[in-house]
């Protein structure tokens, strides 16, 4: 009839809530991976243009032109030809005209053409001989409103005429 019971209080229960859904994942962008410069090294001669949008270091002879993004030209580097890039730094030597909007030349540098830039830099020792033209912007339309009709004086600037 009668009963032992423990003395311990009873067990909670837990009660659970359901778990969140997971949040949905963007989909993984893949990192873009970063470029490497492409090289032409000491003792290689190459006959013809290289045109690029990445980063060019040469070291050996280009004999065309040269149209990349970036544009390092070592010690030993030597380019016959014109060079157009976003930036150019010169250590060896160029016989043509440089495009770029930055360019640098180095102690060692020899350049036998103009330059074209927005921006020059020449360290002592650097030999350049030609012009150094500085990119014009095209400047932006300006609003002149058309003159007005020539009127005798005082008019229509709000003065009353002169009498008599």
């Amino acid at each position: 009839m009668f009963s032992k019971q423990s003395k311990t209080p009873p067990k909670p229960t837990a009660v659970s809530a359901p778990a969140p859904a997971p949040a949905p994942m963007a989909p993984e962008q893949p990192k873009a991976r970063p470029k490497v410069a492409s090289l032409i090294s000491d003792g290689i001669t190459i006959e013809g243009g290289v045109v690029g949008d990445g980063e060019l270091q040469i070291d050996g002879v280009v004999r065309g032109d040269v149209r990349v993004g970036r544009l390092t030209v070592g010690d030993t580097g030597h380019i016959e030809g014109s060079v157009y890039a976003e930036a150019a730094e010169v250590r060896g030597r160029v016989i043509g005209s440089v495009t770029a909007k930055q360019v640098r030349l180095y102690g060692t540098a020899y350049v036998d053409g103009d330059i074209t830039h927005e921006q020059l830099a020449m360290e002592t020792g650097a030999f350049f001989q030609g012009r150094s033209l500085k990119f014009q912007r095209p400047q932006q339309p300006q609003h002149n409103p058309a003159p007005a009709p020539h009127a005798p004086q005082g008019q229509g600037l709000g003065i009353p005429p002169k009498v008599g």
